[in-house]
């Protein structure tokens, strides 16, 4: 999956405005503007599309975390690292975090997918890499999850 893929499948989901876009950016340290945001949004094949580096994704997922759980005691909003390689496991532990979701409600969620996933193999893609147990979280593990998001935040 593409990060712009990611990124519009999660504001769907999670039914966000663009004014809450830019402001999940500016809680990440990042300042982001309308019509900047507006060719991340864009599809692949759209005049204006610019492609979502992974530095502007795990801005987006560190803004969602501090949105929906708010800033650690002591912590600010750092710099961004320029050099950062997000794999579909840190999206995965990003949106784990975000949503405080427990191994069972993403069980439920990939069920919502029609997915079945058991809880072993839910926490082997927690795991640190190197770990004998780790396994990659794969792009139609992320997609499905993604799926199941839309159907329990926006079917309600």
């Amino acid at each position: 999956m593409t990060n712009n893929d990611v990124l519009r499948r999660l504001r769907y989901a999670l039914d966000i405005s663009d004014r809450e876009v830019v402001a999940l950016f500016a809680a990440a340290g990042y300042t982001l503007e309308i019509d900047e945001l507006d060719s991340l949004f864009r599809k692949d094949e759209d005049e204006g599309f610019v492609e979502c580096p992974d530095l502007m994704l795990d801005l987006f997922l560190k803004g969602l975390i501090v949105g929906r759980r708010g800033r650690r005691e002591g912590e600010t909003a750092e710099p961004p690292d320029e050099k950062i390689v997000l794999s579909n496991n840190d999206i995965l532990k990003a949106l784990r975090i975000a949503l405080s979701l427990k191994d069972e409600d993403i069980v439920a969620i990939m069920e919502l997918a029609g997915v079945k996933a058991s809880k072993t193999e839910i926490s082997a893609l927690f795991r640190k890499k190197g770990h004998p147990n780790f396994r990659p979280c794969g792009d139609q593990f992320l997609r499905n999850l993604l799926s199941g998001l839309t159907k329990k935040y926006r079917s309600a």
